[in-house]
C-alpha cells in the first residue's frame, strides 16, 4: 500500500488540537538549532506531517515498533529531508533513542495509542475480526509472541485475566474454558474458527446490545500480545525524563485503561508534595511539572461525525516547569 492510500483512508484525531499543544514547546526551534519532537508512535506520520509542515525549525524523531508503518511514514515524510527521522524501536525505549541522537534532551514527546487504521485493514496481521486471518497481532512482526502462541498456550485462568483486564469482557472466563476445550483438538491458527467460538459462547442477547461479539477479545488479544500497558507504563515516565524545561509530553488515548494510567502518571508529576493545610508553598518545593488539558479533553461533535475513531479519544498535555527533581541539566540546540 502506497501512503497516498493509507492517507486518504486514515485522519490524525484532533490535529490542529495537538499541534496547539506542541507549538509551545517547539516554535523556539531555528534551522541551525532545532526544537526535537519525538512522536513515538509515527504510524502513518499524519502528526508528524503537520508539524514539520507548519512548525519551521523543528526536527522530528519518528519511533515505531511498526516496521511497514515507518516504510510508509518514511515515503509521506521524504519532502522534509533530515527533518525527519525514522527509528525502528517501542517508545518506551526512548531514553536509549535520545540517547543514540545524540541529544541530552528533546523538546517536546507524542504519543498516539493504540492500533492504527493500517493494521487493521492488512488483513494477514489478523488484528480484525471482520475477516478470517492467522492470528498474529503483532505491532513488531520481528519479535515476541502472536495470539495464537497467547491461545495454545495460557492457561484458563490467565486467558480469563487477560479478557476481563484488557478487554472488560463479561463473559470471560466462559471463553476461556472454552478456548482451553478447542485446543485439546486442534490448535489455534485462525480469526475465524476464534469469531465463531465467540459466537457461540456469548448469549444471544449480550451480542444484541455489546456490538460485535468479537472486539473486546481481540481487543485484549492484541494488547497481552503487545505489552500495550506495560509499554505504557515505561513509556510515560521516559517521556517526562527526556524532555527539558518548556518541554511538552502530549498524549492521545481511546482505551479507559490507557487514559487512566496517563492520568496517574501526569497527577504524580503535578502533585506539591506539601502537608495540605501548609499557608504557603516553600521556595523549592513546586513540582517541576504544571497540566497544561484541564482534565482530558475530547473531539469535538463535528469531528466525530466525520471520524468516528475520535469518539472514544482523550487527549491529556503536561509541561515541564523545572528540574529541581531531575538529574537532567539538559539543553541542547532548542535551548531557551
Amino acid at each position: 500500500m502506497r501512503w497516498s492510500e493509507v492517507e486518504q483512508q486514515h485522519v490524525p484525531v484532533m490535529l490542529d488540537r495537538i499541534v496547539a499543544l506542541l507549538s509551545p514547546a517547539l516554535a523556539h526551534g531555528t534551522p541551525e538549532a532545532p526544537a526535537v519532537l519525538i512522536d513515538g508512535t509515527t504510524g502513518h506520520g499524519g502528526h508528524t506531517e503537520a508539524v514539520l509542515g507548519r512548525i519551521p525549525g523543528v526536527r522530528v524523531i519518528g519511533i515505531d515498533r511498526d516496521t511497514s508503518a515507518l516504510s510508509l511514514a518514511g515515503a509521506r515524510l521524504e519532502r522534509f529531508g533530515d527533518r525527519w527521522t525514522g527509528v525502528h524501536a517501542n517508545y518506551d525505549e526512548m531514553e536509549d533513542v535520545v540517547a543514540d541522537q545524540g541529544l541530552p534532551h528533546v523538546d517536546a514527546v507524542l504519543l498516539d495509542l493504540g492500533v492504527s487504521s493500517m493494521q487493521l485493514d492488512q488483513r494477514e496481521r489478523g488484528f480484525a475480526y471482520s475477516e478470517d486471518a492467522p492470528l498474529d497481532m503483532r505491532m513488531d512482526a520481528s519479535r515476541g509472541i502472536t495470539a495464537a502462541d497467547v491461545l495454545n498456550t495460557y492457561s484458563a485462568g490467565e486467558l480469563t485475566r487477560v479478557l476481563r483486564e484488557y478487554g472488560e469482557e463479561k463473559f470471560a472466563s466462559k471463553i476461556a474454558r472454552a478456548i482451553v476445550r478447542r485446543r485439546e483438538s486442534e490448535p489455534w491458527t485462525n480469526s475465524g474458527a476464534l469469531v465463531e467460538l465467540l459466537y457461540a459462547e456469548i448469549p444471544a442477547p449480550a451480542r444484541r446490545t455489546g456490538g460485535h461479539p468479537g472486539k473486546r477479545t481481540f481487543q485484549a488479544l492484541r494488547m497481552e500480545v503487545n505489552d500495550e500497558l506495560g509499554g505504557l507504563k515505561r513509556a510515560l515516565p521516559a517521556s517526562l525524563d527526556v524532555i527539558g524545561i518548556g518541554g511538552r509530553v502530549v498524549v492521545e488515548s481511546y482505551h479507559s485503561l490507557e487514559d487512566r494510567l496517563v492520568k496517574q502518571a501526569f497527577t504524580a508529576a503535578t502533585r506539591l508534595d506539601v502537608p495540605p493545610d501548609m499557608p504557603f508553598i516553600p521556595e523549592g518545593m513546586e513540582p517541576d511539572f504544571k497540566l497544561v488539558t484541564r482534565g482530558a479533553e475530547q473531539a469535538s461533535p463535528v469531528e466525530i461525525e466525520q471520524n468516528p475513531r475520535a469518539a472514544s479519544v482523550r487527549l491529556r498535555a503536561i509541561e515541564r516547569v523545572s528540574n529541581k527533581s531531575s538529574s537532567q541539566s539538559r539543553s541542547t540546540g532548542g535551548q531557551r
